[in-house]
């Protein structure tokens, strides 16, 4: 095809009208410029961009960033109160890694685009990420947390606190130690974090795999079956048992008799008395794996007996956690609403296996641990302060220093100073002149305890005011002994 293009030179007042060919040979033709004029640039059309946050993700404000940061904080103060040290890892990881460690959900993973030669995916959870950095490491030991953002490609439901771009909170043991001591920890931490964030009642349900798979055993699932099963159970917390065992006979190919079987168990719960039940079932105990999870689940109901928690737990057989590399206990926080869960807070339990997957001579290494997703968090304790009109402090701003008069900018600016490398966090307005009322309202609205307060008088005296912003008192102080009287009313130890 023929192209026809309108070239001005630079040197003439010629116009060339070029004809390309596909071949990219150019034939031009001279033109007078009175002759023909140059084809006017078409208008561009209108580029703008609309301006909105992906499909489940959010921005945070000041306010919102101010309980988000509070929240982590907490959270942070227990894991390190049980002695666990901090590492971090990439948001992206190899696609192998993640490939294959996460069952029917692996349809979730964020795949990345080809970037220099190699296959990357966002990380999925912290968990796999871990057993990668053990593996890579040769780390055999460890107590660890990690708080960061994890992608999944899930339907997301802002009001309940589910998106796909997330912050996680995890707490791992990682060596060979004795049965169900560290699972008991784990659970404990989950209940502490709980507790102290004070975002409403709650249960944490436990289970335990080899349970579940002694249970599929007896009823007659068969073995390759068995994980595929587990991706059925674990949907009991949003699905009635019908769809799921419709799920099981028409999707996954049980017949209606195993699944009745099925149905008859995994909609138990109850405590310490269930598992003294269980172990007097016929059926159940006819499975050596069932009988080793009861033996399992025993032991740990006593141990949380010591911590003073088991009030708090549930043994449920409904709970099967879908992830595919838990090899032992399971456990699921869920948070309650006149005694019925309206959310899971936090998941985790025993992944022996899954550094193996990674480790050049296949060694294992043991782990347990415990995931708290806090957005579902967040959501909670944003609408519980919103209900009590309880106003968020941004910043933490302990003492402003204002100006009573003009033209003291640079008294204002000593002051700041001084107070700064004395470490008090401290502010002043960035006006040359501003009023002293505006001033004093701006430590009101934003929580700020003192004020000093210089005015022409104070800086011919030698002395400054310092003003309890809440009580309105004022009381004079020498220049000098400012930051002193500083650290008394913040009590700060010079």
């Amino acid at each position: 095809m023929l192209k026809k293009l309108f070239t001005l030179s630079r040197f003439s007042n010629e116009v060339k009208l070029c004809s390309v060919h596909s071949s990219q040979h150019f034939y031009c033709l001279n033109m007078s410029n009175e002759q023909e004029k140059p084809l006017e640039k078409p208008q561009e059309k209108s580029s703008k961009v609309q301006l909105k946050t992906p499909k489940g993700t959010r921005d945070y404000g000041p306010e919102h960033t101010a309980i988000r940061n509070d929240v982590l904080g907490q959270i942070t103060e227990v894991f390190k109160r049980h002695g666990a040290v901090n590492i971090d890892t990439p948001i992206f990881e190899l696609k192998d890694v993640l490939t294959g460690k996460y069952g029917e959900d692996s349809k979730l993973i964020y795949d990345l685009a080809d970037q220099g030669g190699e296959s990357l995916s966002l990380r999925y959870d912290l968990t796999v990420p871990f057993a990668r950095y053990l593996a890579m490491n040769k780390i055999t030991n460890i107590k660890r947390y990690q708080i960061a953002k994890v992608y999944r490609r899930d339907n997301p439901s802002i009001t309940r606190g589910r998106y796909r771009e997330f912050y996680q909170c995890d707490y791992d043991i990682a060596g060979q130690y004795d049965e169900m001591i560290p699972e008991a920890e784990c659970v404990f931490v989950a209940a502490e974090i709980m507790k102290t964030l004070d975002a409403g009642n709650f249960k944490v349900k436990v289970n335990h795999r080899l349970l579940l798979d002694g249970l599929f055993e007896s009823c007659g699932v068969p073995t390759e079956k068995f994980r595929t099963i587990c991706s059925s159970v674990d949907k009991l917390d949003k699905s009635p048992w019908e769809e799921v065992k419709n799920e099981m006979i028409n999707e996954k190919g049980l017949s209606e008799e195993v699944a009745d079987k099925i149905g008859t168990y995994v909609q138990m719960n109850g405590t310490e008395e269930l598992v003294t039940a269980l172990f007097k079932d016929d059926l159940l105990t006819k499975s050596t794996m069932a009988v080793q999870g009861l033996e399992s689940m025993k032991l740990f109901f006593e141990y949380i007996k010591v911590f003073g928690i088991e009030d708090l737990v549930s043994f449920d057989l409904s709970l099967a956690r879908g992830l595919d590399y838990y090899t032992g206990i399971i456990y699921e926080v869920v948070l309650l609403d006149k005694g019925q869960s309206v959310g899971s807070v936090a998941g985790g339990g025993r992944y022996d296996n899954l550094v193996g997957m990674f480790h050049p001579k296949n060694k294992t290494i043991p782990c347990v641990g415990i995931s708290i997703g806090v957005e579902r968090l967040f959501t909670v304790i944003e609408a519980k302060l919103a209900k009590e009109k309880k106003k968020i402090r941004t910043t933490e701003v302990q003492v402003f220093v204002a100006a009573a008069q003009k033209n003291l900018v640079e008294h204002r600016m000593t002051v700041c100073k001084d107070l700064w490398n004395a470490g008090v966090k401290t502010e002043h307005s960035y006006k040359k002149n501003p009023k002293l009322l505006v001033q004093l309202q701006y430590c009101e609205e934003n929580a700020i305890p003192w004020a000093v307060i210089i005015g022409e008088g104070e800086v011919a005296k030698g002395v400054v005011k310092l003003r309890n912003v809440t009580t309105r008192q004022e009381e004079e102080v020498k220049r000098e002994d400012l930051v002193e009287e500083v650290f008394k009313r913040l009590n700060i130890k010079n």
